[in-house]
């Protein structure tokens, strides 16, 4: 089974937390910006201007976020390369395409740190069908992301994931 990176690849991305989230002016972020509004520090390249002094500008939040790779696969694979900039009238379809992958990426690292437990048989056939619905062969695309019943998939994670509870002490 090949699994999608969970690393963020902000190269391969075009800003999207940087335009689609919103924030407000916090310890975390030193103004408010809408959401699928473009930061007013992001370049032509989609690139961030003050990267480098986010945390001494006031943008801890923009520090610790991470996507853990669902911007690019939405970049990449759900609109093959195409971003919001070419195409204003992507910026929706790609706002609703981000949130879904994060979901999918998050329930994914939870699943992955499963990987290194003691797990029953049983156990781990359940883990590798969790794994196999949320890392599909096939290219996510818009279509499947919006058909795919990322609730139910959530619930099962999640009951699967409280189950482990004898095995980790907790």
């Amino acid at each position: 089974m090949t699994f999608p990176s969970l690393e963020a690849d902000c190269s391969q991305c075009a800003a999207l937390c940087c335009v689609l989230l919103p924030f407000d002016k916090s310890a975390a972020f030193a103004f408010d910006k809408a959401g699928g509004e473009p930061c007013q520090h992001l370049d032509a390249c989609f690139g961030c201007r003050i990267h480098d002094q986010l945390s001494d500008r006031g943008f801890k939040g923009c520090v610790a976020f991470d996507c853990h790779g669902a911007g690019q696969r939405v970049v990449q694979d759900v609109f093959r390369g195409s971003t919001w900039r070419e195409d204003p009238a992507l910026m929706s379809r790609m706002s609703r395409a981000f949130h879904l992958m994060r979901r999918v990426h998050e329930l994914l690292l939870l699943l992955r740190e499963a990987d290194g437990l003691p797990l029953s048989q049983a156990q781990r056939e359940e883990h590798t069908a969790l794994l196999k619905m949320l890392a599909p062969e096939a290219v996510w695309t818009e279509a499947s992301l919006e058909t795919f019943e990322l609730s139910a998939v959530e619930t099962d994670v999640r009951r699967f994931l409280s189950g482990l509870r004898d095995i980790i002490g907790a």
